[in-house]
């Protein structure tokens, strides 16, 4: 199956760095509200555009849609942070290119983490801007950084719906992209040991394409999956 979502502020002013934390909405709305719209905004100034049903959208977005959706999918009752982090774990990816780094394996990965590292400052910087306490921010911090996966509920719960995101909607794109099955086969192998036990389940509930299900089936090396 896939994952409802609502639709945000499709806003796609780009530019210099935004004011962080500021809001001109309803008086009323709490921090919660006031931090999703903010990110909505950051996140609505993505320049690459993704195709959702014959309409170009702010990639990253999406991308944060589909994760909040998978999230309450998941945790009937997440956590505050969790919550937050859904909007901000890819937030302005942009701003950091992979050519930035050298190629190969090594390249990719101080890549990865330099971006981590940079969603969790600006989050940091919304989200103090927002009043929000030093506790709720460090938690956000350490989902974005994706430390203490397997002893950190949220983290892990993140990590599922980033791998539940990743089988949903891109792995047909993936297939296309490197027709290789063995390949497939292997990040479906490395995807799989990431999802705790909840997550591996949901994935299994997911509605996949014939070849998706048939490759999901070989790298679980049983039929469970088709």
């Amino acid at each position: 199956m896939k994952f409802a979502y609502g639709s945000a502020d499709k806003s796609t002013t780009s530019g210099s760095e935004r004011p962080l934390g500021g809001y001109n909405g309803r008086a009323l709305a709490t921090r919660f509200e006031k931090a999703v719209e903010t990110f909505t905004e950051l996140n609505g100034a993505d320049p690459v555009r993704q195709d959702v049903d014959g309409v170009p959208r702010p990639r990253l977005l999406v991308q944060a849609e589909r994760l909040a959706a998978c999230i309450e999918r998941l945790e009937p009752h997440p956590s505050e942070a969790l919550r937050l982090a859904a909007h901000c774990q890819h937030l302005e990816r942009w701003r950091i290119a992979r050519s930035e780094f050298p190629e190969g394996r090594a390249g990719y990965l101080q890549w990865r983490t330099r971006l981590g590292r940079y969603h969790a400052e600006r989050a940091r910087a919304v989200l103090a801007g927002l009043g929000y306490e030093d506790e709720t921010i460090r938690a956000v911090e350490t989902i974005l950084t994706k430390q203490h996966l397997r002893s950190n509920p949220d983290s892990q719960t993140m990590e599922d719906a980033l791998c539940l995101v990743f089988l949903a909607y891109e792995f047909e794109d993936f297939l296309d992209k490197y027709p290789d099955e063995n390949k497939a086969v292997d990040i479906l192998q490395k995807t799989w040991k990431k999802m705790s036990s909840r997550g591996q389940a949901a994935a299994l509930e997911l509605t996949l394409s014939e070849r998706a299900r048939t490759l999901v089936a070989r790298a679980l090396g049983s039929s469970s999956a088709a």
